[in-house]
């Protein structure tokens, strides 16, 4: 098995496994130009949260993957991946890292952490066990 680089919540048992550069999206300026490049599909899209609603335009468009930093399956992402049965890593984190997401406490240095791991890297998404979706090194 490749290396696992993150981990997260599975938001659906898929066979699945995307591979591509991790690119990170922090604004909906982001996600457009990332459509307007034509290469939507050569990349898995990092963003911070499960409730990333301007992600949407790109899960429509024929994105092959999404990781988020925070947010939950039952969120608007986990709700659209499954919909258009894009595989999906929420609330992901670094396994070499001792960061880990907590609801209304978590600092601006575990974002930055997981973006900077992984942004630019070729990754590959495993999401066929049904609790844990792992981020693979590719």
């Amino acid at each position: 098995m490749a290396e696992v680089l993150a981990e997260g919540f599975n938001v659906f048992d898929t066979d699945k496994s995307p591979g591509g550069t991790v690119k990170y999206l922090a604004s909906p300026e982001d996600v457009i130009a990332l459509i307007r490049s034509g290469k939507l599909q050569e990349h898995i899209l990092l963003v911070r949260g499960g409730t990333t609603t301007f992600l949407a335009p790109a899960l429509s468009m024929g994105a092959i993957g999404v990781i988020t930093m925070s947010g939950a399956p039952e969120s608007h992402l986990g709700i659209l991946s499954r919909e258009f049965q894009i595989p999906c890593v929420m609330t992901a984190h670094l396994v070499n890292s001792e960061s880990r997401y907590v609801v209304g406490s978590t600092d601006e240095a575990h974002f930055v952490e997981i973006a900077k791991e992984l942004d630019g890297r070729r990754v590959r998404l495993d999401c066929t066990d049904h609790e844990v979706g792992r981020v693979l090194a590719d």
